[in-house]
């Protein structure tokens, strides 16, 4: 019972050590929502409610830095939808997104159903680090 419970753990701090985040204990349990189960799309919001909902007692300014510090060490993918609003993706693949307006839902778009064109030159000391399509649909 020990090995099934701490193995979780164990892979959790595995990924955070090896994205070189020292592995603190609200990392940890951030960590532990967000990789432990199937890949999925979070706001700052959501995260903070179900770290509260999971007795982990962190602020929202927390959340925000954990998630931009995950974000930075290659652990998640930022998607921003508008101004004031960005989801975070536990998926790395490279992919594309629906963004329901109406709900505020975010979804994977399936593999190979957006294509791309040319994509002109960027601007002079720059590279391109990546295309992100969002797909917004209302109703």
């Amino acid at each position: 019972m020990t090995m099934t419970t701490h193995r979780p753990f164990s892979q959790v701090l595995d990924r955070l050590r090896s994205a070189g985040l020292r592995p603190t204990r609200q990392r940890l349990a951030l960590a532990k929502l967000l990789f432990d189960g199937c890949d999925r799309h979070i706001t700052a919001e959501q995260l903070h409610g179900e770290a509260l909902t999971g007795n982990i007692r962190v602020s929202l300014a927390t959340i925000y830095n954990s998630l931009h510090q995950f974000t930075d060490a290659g652990l998640l993918r930022e998607i921003v939808v508008d101004a004031g609003r960005s989801y975070f993706d536990t998926n790395m693949s490279e992919h594309h997104h629906y963004f329901f307006e109406s709900t505020g839902r975010l979804e994977d778009i399936p593999p190979g159903l957006v294509t791309l064109g040319p994509l002109p030159a960027p601007p002079e000391g720059t590279t391109i680090r990546g295309v992100d399509v969002i797909v917004r649909l209302a109703g």
